[in-house]
């Protein structure tokens, strides 16, 4: 699939005439399958079918649907379970790392979306560990450190971190790491697997377009499933849950991740919005995404006074330092370009390539520069 043939999935999507929508990096557009989708399991699976839908796909349906994400993620079948929220799940990847261990600290991204700094705070709180924040590109790892929580791109400036190196650098001395795709999964190839990544977790309501609080997921490589301890032992991560045993034994596999009755019909909404990339390549997807943002990002220079804090390395999000951001957004959505804002003065875009094009990129710029002027 080349370029010009990824822009056709534009038409897969529902998008108001008239807006140009920037901000999937908070929410992505539904595809336009997803609601009639939706229709048929609310009337036959929930409506016909009844608590016999359980035994006809629903209670798999959080690893099978792991297993698509996996292809995205670059993880082999059976290492992905989808569930829960992305906070839940951090939680879930912090508490297994540093069950048992004898060392003393957690290592935080210093500019960490703030639930994750929250969780490792409670996981710290809980264990007794230390909390140490640091920044990715001078990480200061020692023999103390238990664990490492990454974000693979910065939610504020859209820096990319080198996923190689910093999991490599943890590993030297010993610490396993915990990566958030938040703001990479549908982004970019992401090779979880080949880079021996020790735990992985991610949302599926941003590039991924899975619908408002659509479930998260969790990644365990097969080789740490047997020693991973879940937290949060709830009877769907049981070896036999229908058992009704009253003593807890993991499931062996990914399984052993879950935790309590998933949430089918906003599960089935994702695996519905995920039929769109079912032939995405995602090399292709990374030099479109590269290009729009680039596109936009001279514009926005050339156009404007305002500084563009996103570096060279980044995901698919643009952020400019403008005073009064906050009414400067307002301004934009009214004027039909929909980005967000984040204190004290960043504006945000988002540029998800399989619906963005050229044009709005240009166009988006241009609003900015009359506004701002």
């Amino acid at each position: 699939m080349d370029c010009q043939e990824l822009r056709v999935k534009r038409e897969l999507f529902d998008l108001p005439e008239g807006v140009i929508y920037l901000d999937g990096n908070s929410l992505g557009a539904p595809p336009k399958h997803v609601a009639e989708r939706m229709q048929e399991v609310v009337k036959h699976q929930w409506g016909t079918r009844l608590i016999r839908s359980w035994s006809e796909g629903w209670w798999e349906a959080p690893q099978r649907i792991g297993d698509r994400i996996g292809r995205l993620i670059g993880a082999a079948p059976g290492q992905v379970v989808v569930g829960d929220s992305t906070s839940v799940n951090v939680f879930k990847a912090l508490m297994g790392a540093v069950k048992g261990t004898s060392r003393t600290e957690i290592v935080c991204d210093e500019s960490t979306f703030p639930t994750d700094g929250y969780i490792a705070q409670s996981v710290a709180s809980l264990t007794g560990l230390k909390i140490r924040a640091a920044r990715p590109s001078s990480l200061d790892l020692t023999e103390d450190t238990a664990v490492v929580l990454l974000n693979h791109v910065d939610y504020r400036t859209g820096e990319l971190q080198d996923m190689k190196a910093l999991t490599e650098r943890a590993h030297d001395v010993g610490a396993q790491v915990v990566w958030d795709l938040c703001h990479s999964a549908g982004v970019l190839p992401i090779e979880l697997d080949a880079l021996n990544v020790d735990f992985a977790i991610g949302c599926t309501y941003k590039f991924l377009n899975g619908g408002p609080g659509s479930p998260a997921f969790i990644y365990v490589p097969k080789h740490r499933q047997s020693t991973f301890e879940n937290p949060l032992s709830g009877w769907n991560g049981h070896r036999e849950p229908f058992a009704m045993a009253a003593s807890y034994e993991p499931d062996p596999g990914i399984v052993r991740a879950r935790v309590g009755t998933p949430d089918i019909l906003s599960m089935l909404a994702l695996d519905a919005s995920l039929d769109v990339w079912d032939d995405v390549d995602l090399h292709e997807l990374r030099e479109r995404g590269l290009k729009l943002t680039q596109l936009f990002r001279e514009h926005v220079e050339k156009l404007t006074n305002l500084e563009v804090i996103t570096p060279e390395v980044r995901g698919n999000q643009v952020s400019v330092r403008c005073p009064d951001a906050r009414e400067v957004m307002d301004e934009l959505i009214a004027r039909g370009v929909i980005g967000d804002h984040r204190p004290p003065d960043i504006l945000r875009f988002g540029f998800a390539p399989l619906y963005v094009t050229d044009e709005e990129a240009i166009k988006a710029a241009e609003v900015l520069a009359e506004i701002t002027r």
